[in-house]
């Protein structure tokens, strides 16, 4: 059976910020319907390192605007979601043979600065003879910087935001694959076939193509457009271990090749390790860590930790893939900032592709960028006014219980 829908817009990819958008568009009144070819999350925004985080790191490359639009964010979603975000206290261990602890107290004096005003601790240098996490620590290091980050439990997160959008009005289908969108005059003709041989013929003012690692292959095989810039598949790879840590602190790990990683307490009984960065041509749903991936990890660990870990130690593994731009820089130089690119035909149709996004935290600046583009113009999806400004946009997700969420399917990952 085909069911014929009418929308302002169609959001393709149910990731994190294909659902943020669907939020924000369906609370400003818009008619939204979202299509994701498998489930919510089922991808990359299932498959992070868990953390709420400015990447500290990319100061390092002159990413300062980037860092401080995340850390923005990163103190919206600890306001607006602290069932779903919590603060996360991280070491900074000081080797002396990586940056020096000059460098280091520079970098986080700025993080602090850029991240506004907070409720989080600042970061301050630590002694780590008495600190809690020196039991876990090889003695030859001293000196560690403690800063302050969230975590949050990714998958959830988007299944959160795609429910609030839901209540909110829009459209949400899941296991449901755009084949097709063609332009026309009053905007675009979607084609989708669900997993149990449903579908929807849709008729939409505005697109967006969210689909991840799928981002240049959906503009080229369902769009038919060959405009865009060209993309570079990055997997990360994380392994679970038994504990390591305690509960209260988690590791930002330095790496010889000025790589970094963390260690992170993870599900009361295991630390999450990683992550990887590997350049990746393959389809994104069989990533799966290599053996190459699993030494990097371990090595890096036991550089830090006093109780080595090994193959045998591992629980578990899991794998993903971000789309980043291919400016021909190596994979773990390139910057996460997002950047949506936009595609406005001669019709006066109007879709809108992110090209470049990975870090949950800088959600919101994919969705406000969706939003502006219409900001500016909102006859161009027939909305006259916005039922929901930016400050309501922001509103505390709501309290979802088990009972109310959809079905997510198990995946399984080879360790």
């Amino acid at each position: 059976m085909t069911e014929t829908l009418d929308c302002d817009l169609l959001v393709v990819g149910g990731g994190i910020n294909g659902a943020a958008i669907a939020r924000d568009g369906a609370g400003r009144g818009l008619r939204v319907v979202l299509c994701e070819q498998d489930d919510l999350a089922a991808y990359t925004s299932s498959c992070s390192t868990k953390l709420i985080h400015g990447g500290l790191r990319y100061l390092e490359f002159g990413q300062v605007a980037m860092v401080r639009k995340a850390l923005k964010e990163r103190q919206v979603l600890l306001d607006m979601a602290p069932h779903l975000v919590r603060p996360l206290r991280l070491l900074l261990i000081h080797d002396a043979s990586m940056r020096p602890a000059w460098m280091i107290r520079t970098g986080l004096w700025l993080y602090d600065r850029l991240g506004g005003r907070t409720r989080l601790p600042a970061s301050r240098p630590v002694g780590l003879r008495r600190h809690p996490a020196a039991a876990a620590l090889r003695e030859e290091f001293k000196i560690g910087f403690e800063f302050s980050d969230g975590w949050t439990d990714d998958a959830r997160l988007v299944v959160t935001t795609a429910l609030d959008a839901a209540q909110r009005g829009a459209r949400i289908h899941t296991r449901m694959r755009v084949t097709q969108a063609v332009r026309s005059a009053g905007g675009w003709q979607a084609t989708a076939r669900g997993a149990d041989g449903g579908g929807l013929q849709i008729r939409a003012r505005a697109l967006v193509n969210a689909t991840g690692p799928w981002a240049a292959e959906f503009l080229h095989q369902a769009a038919g457009s060959d405009r865009g810039r060209r993309l570079r598949l990055v997997k990360g790879s994380h392994v679970v271990v038994r504990r390591r840590l305690e509960p209260d602190f988690a590791l930002m790990l330095q790496a010889p090749d000025r790589r970094i990683a963390f260690a992170i307490p993870y599900e009361r009984d295991f630390t999450l390790l990683g992550t990887t960065e590997v350049e990746f041509g393959d389809d994104p749903r069989q990533a799966r860590i290599e053996p190459a991936e699993i030494d990097y990890l371990c090595a890096l660990a036991n550089r830090y930790l006093k109780v080595p870990v090994g193959r045998e130690d591992i629980a578990w593994s899991f794998s993903g893939v971000r789309p980043l731009l291919d400016d021909g820089a190596r994979a773990s130089a390139v910057t996460r900032g997002p950047e949506p690119r936009s595609y406005v035909p001669s019709t006066g149709t109007h879709a809108l592709t992110f090209f470049r996004f990975s870090k949950i935290t800088l959600r919101s600046t994919a969705r406000s960028r969706t939003t502006g583009n219409f900001d500016n113009g909102s006859s161009l999806i027939g909305c006259s006014r916005w039922s929901m400004s930016a400050e309501q946009a922001i509103l505390a997700l709501p309290l979802i219980s088990m009972a109310q969420e959809p079905h997510t399917s198990s995946r399984q990952f080879e360790s």
